[in-house]
């Protein structure tokens, strides 16, 4: 079970997950404020022993600003998902593990001490490439730790959205993200757009079921290292 949920505590940690949305414009130039991003999700190095266990994909809808995004591993013993509202500041956490929900709702100063604990110099670039039919443009990641990984993500402004990512460690960036990447506990995991979709989505998506106990940092913390 530990080795099944670390993967996906891997992507907890690095996704603070994807905050988009408020008003997209597909390669057609038709615009639209309401659907679905499908992203891949692939370890970068498959020799890892947890790379078979890694979730394969992630789902992020979005409406009126704001959007979550959805991740499960285990044979979906083990979901998770991040509601992220930009105008509201505030990000909440929703996990599902066996028998247990629980909920966790991050404010602007939680985002900001989170965000400042994955330190990186992040250089824009004129390099460009399409992605799920839109123009993004490349940055280089070099993160300031000990390691001193880098890499290359590509965001796209054609969305035009506010402040796509105030609450995760790109923040710098002003686009959304389309593809990146990022290691944690060893596993280094790239997330990929594969698919821009204008659907309808449940006003529901974007809140906190009734049925979640609300807990602090310190118990979420508690509960993904008991299954590390």
């Amino acid at each position: 079970m530990k080795k099944i949920l670390l993967p996906v505590i891997v992507i907890i940690v690095v996704f603070l997950l994807l905050k988009c949305c408020s008003h997209c414009k597909n390669d057609n130039g038709m615009s639209f404020s309401e659907g679905t991003i499908e992203y891949s999700a692939v370890a970068v190095d498959q020799a890892n022993p947890m790379a078979t266990l890694a979730p394969s994909k992630m789902t992020v809808k979005f409406k009126n600003n704001k959007s979550v995004a959805e991740m499960s591993a285990g044979m979906g013993l083990f979901t998770t998902s991040f509601i992220s509202d930009p105008d509201a500041k505030t990000l909440t956490q929703l996990v599902k593990l066996l028998n247990k929900k629980l909920s966790l709702v991050q404010n602007e100063a939680d985002i900001k001490k989170e965000n400042d604990a994955y330190p990186a110099d992040i250089t824009l670039l004129k390099e460009t490439k399409m992605i799920a039919g839109y123009k993004c443009n490349m940055a280089h990641v070099k993160l300031k730790d000990d390691t001193g990984t880098d890499f290359d993500i590509f965001y796209t402004k054609e969305l035009g959205i506010n402040n796509p990512n105030f609450a995760n460690p790109f923040h710098a960036i002003d686009g959304v993200l389309m593809e990146y990447q990022m290691k944690k506990f060893g596993l280094e995991m790239k997330f990929t757009a594969k698919s821009v979709k204008k659907e309808n989505v449940e006003d529901a998506s974007f809140e906190r079921p009734a049925e979640y106990k609300a807990v602090s940092q310190a118990e979420m913390n508690t509960l993904f290292e008991s299954i590390q």
